[in-house]
């Protein structure tokens, strides 16, 4: 599904306005990763929350994982309602306050997960690794630069 692009000189490309291209980039690749976990009947959300618990099961707390999560969150998401969804489809159970995966929940997260990889090759096809690590670093130095953090989420 490669696209030729049209070629352009370094100047011409330099004077490009950056915030119009990540946005048009970020709008572009958040739509598509929504749109296949949207098949799953999952948000964001819900992805960013099985990926955490699976990674540490027994160590979340809600209100942990609302601080953790709430960085990410455009759309003034109400965690609560997202964990209880996920409570409620019999994903994701909480002892002494602690959440952890269900079976059924890992199930669903490696679904998400295979989705969301459909997402990313398609993002990646045709680019260099190489000159993807140089565009995250580039754009790692420029968030750093306006006084964001540059690091990568852990």
């Amino acid at each position: 599904m490669s696209m030729t692009l049209k070629e352009y000189t370094q100047q011409e490309l330099a004077a490009q306005p950056i915030g119009a291209w990540t946005g048009v980039a970020s709008r572009l690749v958040v739509g598509a990763l929504r749109e296949q976990l949207a098949v799953e009947n999952l948000t964001q959300p819900h992805w960013w929350t099985l990926n955490h618990v699976a990674g540490e099961p027994g160590r979340w707390t809600r209100a942990a994982l609302t601080e953790r999560l709430k960085q990410w969150d455009d759309l003034g998401i109400d965690f609560d309602e997202v964990f209880d969804d996920l409570v409620g489809r019999g994903w994701l159970t909480e002892a002494a306050g602690l959440m952890t995966l269900t079976g059924a929940g890992e199930d669903g997260r490696i679904r998400a997960k295979e989705r969301n990889l459909r997402v990313h090759r398609q993002t990646h096809e045709g680019i260099e690794t190489a000159d993807f690590v140089t565009t995250i670093n580039v754009l790692r130095r420029m968030v750093a630069n306006l006084g964001g953090d540059g690091d990568l989420p852990t």
